[in-house]
């Protein structure tokens, strides 16, 4: 039989013509390609009408994700601004003692609230006598950008880098103008307040001269200059009557403003001053004149003045060595030598007394501290804070512990030998590098804390008539005599300023801000290590999303093929 044969055309045996159909073939192979394809095409309805109705579903949120992510990358471009750019806090005058001088509640003027460093065992009658301190607390929680000032209490002891952060200048008393205060700015604040611990350095200078002009009375190698001495005994007295009165108004602030000293205190550069009026009784000591201590000192003068100080630098010393925010990288300044000199004029007063080893440790303690400062100092640590870049007379301070440890070792053994002449000729160079730099010490404001910077220049001018004492000659006379002039000259003009701020001009004590500072930033704090999280977090969920809608449509289109 023919292979190509029309079946409609073939014929079987009569036997089965009944029971046999004829179908075209041509017509089934059309109807299951036909029955196939309608059922593709239901199938491909039905996925697209899914994925239709999920991206729906996602749409709202796919959008939002979309919206932070971009915010995401603006608020990543904002915070990749330089620190300069940085927009200063404005002052809203609604902090915790209030800016304005009269702060305004249920009609009725009320001046700034000072009690809030006021000491502790008070505070409870003053809580008492001011019933609108929580309701200006409450509106500083809703004012100051959100933040809230539960922990910005004056009780609380305030991080030394804190004050690196918030402040600014050489003495880091000056705020930045992004940061907040805790009293009014233009209400004058109780002098106890504005009086600070820098006022010791006034004693300092004062003190450190009357040695001065007891070695220039004493000393052969200026007898020529025949000083009668009594200048000594006058700058002796002067020096002990303000050492008295500055004394005696610090231990009232410590009194009634306990909180305000335990501020200065956490002050990485005021921190040094309390060790001050120990130096300065120790100077007296040292100077007194002939009339008042002719014979030999008794050594329970050295106890008495040199116990606190000992003490004192064993706390200081402590928090250098054993680290944490106050080791000596983080707070070195050049106000720290202020806790080394005390040990050298320890030596100088306990080798007057007739305690020669107790000289001889204070000496080895001093000048061991003495070369950790200076390095730090010198060599600028990257962990440590970077100095501010005015140059000022504070460092000054560098010329004073060299100048005392010569001085000291002189005292101890006798002679000016070669490692008293090394600790000179050190103070020397830093004393020569100083002065060729004139105009870095013009251009600031006046301060009391100036006068801290006067004893180095003294004490440098006692060393070089030591000096001149063992090598005479008439260069070392000349510099003796260059040197005592210049330290008494400055001391003469800086008397004469202080007493025109404090009578004349009444600007010597302007309100302390350095003390006032809240212990943290009262501007909302960035946080861009979470927001860079969030960003990686919305990046993978805008990926993850991603990678599904092309999974969901190569599958389909997969299925159409």
């Amino acid at each position: 039989m023919r292979k190509g044969m029309d079946c409609s055309t073939r014929h079987t045996s009569p036997s089965s013509n009944d029971n046999m159909h004829f179908v075209d073939i041509h017509e089934v192979e059309k109807g299951i390609l036909a029955r196939l394809t309608a059922e593709k095409v239901k199938k491909g309805s039905n996925l697209n009408r899914q994925f239709k109705a999920r991206e729906a579903r996602r749409g709202n949120r796919s959008f939002s994700r979309q919206v932070s992510l971009e915010t995401g990358f603006s608020a990543l471009t904002r915070e990749s601004k330089p620190k300069d750019e940085r927009r200063s806090l404005p002052r809203s005058g609604r902090s915790f003692g209030g800016f304005d001088s009269a702060i305004r509640v249920n009609g009725e003027a009320r001046k700034g609230d000072f009690s809030i460093f006021r000491t502790k065992s008070t505070l409870s009658k003053q809580n008492s006598l001011l019933p609108a301190k929580k309701e200006r607390e409450t509106e500083s929680q809703r004012t100051d950008h959100g933040s809230s000032v539960a922990d910005d209490s004056a009780h609380n002891g305030v991080p030394a880098g804190r004050y690196f952060a918030a402040l600014r200048g050489p003495e880091l008393d000056q705020v930045k103008d992004s940061e907040d205060i805790l009293l009014p700015k233009d209400e004058k604040w109780p002098f106890l307040l504005r009086f600070p611990i820098g006022c010791f350095g006034i004693c300092l200078g004062l003190s450190s001269q009357a040695v001065l002009w007891r070695a220039l009375a004493t000393s052969p190698a200026t007898k020529f200059l025949h000083i009668p001495p009594y200048i000594n005994l006058a700058l002796w007295l002067l020096a002990l009557s303000v050492l008295a009165s500055v004394s005696i108004t610090y231990l009232l602030k410590c009194i009634f403003y306990f909180e305000a000293v335990k501020r200065e205190y956490f002050h990485p550069v005021r921190v040094n001053f309390f060790f001050a009026p120990w130096v300065v009784c120790m100077f007296l000591a040292i100077g007194a004149p002939s009339i008042i201590a002719p014979g030999k000192l008794h050594p329970a003068l050295w106890c008495v003045f040199m116990a606190p100080y000992f003490f004192l630098e064993l706390k200081i010393y402590g928090q250098w060595l054993s680290g944490g925010k106050r080791r000596l990288c983080k707070v070195a300044n050049p106000s720290s030598h202020l806790s080394v000199v005390g040990n050298f004029v320890g030596a100088i007063l306990a080798s007057k007394v007739g305690w020669n080893e107790a000289a001889k440790f204070l000496w080895a303690v001093g000048f061991a501290h003495y070369l950790v400062v200076f390095v730090t100092l010198y060599q600028r640590l990257p962990t440590s804070e970077a100095l501010p870049k005015e140059l000022h007379p504070v460092y000054s301070m560098f010329i004073a512990a060299p100048s005392a440890a010569s001085i000291a070792w002189e005292t101890i053994y006798g002679d000016f030998d070669g490692l008293s002449r090394t600790c000179y000729f050190i103070a020397l160079f830093l004393y020569i590098s100083l002065v060729v730099r004139i105009n870095f010490f013009t251009g600031f404001r006046f301060s009391v804390a100036w006068w801290s910077y006067t004893f180095p220049m003294t004490t440098a001018s006692v060393a070089t008539i030591k000096y001149a004492e063992h090598v005479p000659s008439a260069f070392s006379k000349g510099l003796a005599m260059t040197l005592s002039f210049m330290s008494s000259t400055m001391v003469c003009v800086l008397l004469v300023s202080t007493l025109l701020h404090a009578f004349v001009w009444r600007t010597l004590f302007p309100n302390d801000l350095a003390i006032a500072i809240t212990t943290r930033r009262l501007v909302r704090e960035k946080r861009p290590l979470k927001k860079a999280y969030d960003l990686k977090r919305w990046t993978k969920q805008a990926l993850t999303k991603h990678s599904f809608v092309n999974k969901d449509q190569a599958e389909y289109h997969d299925f159409g093929q």
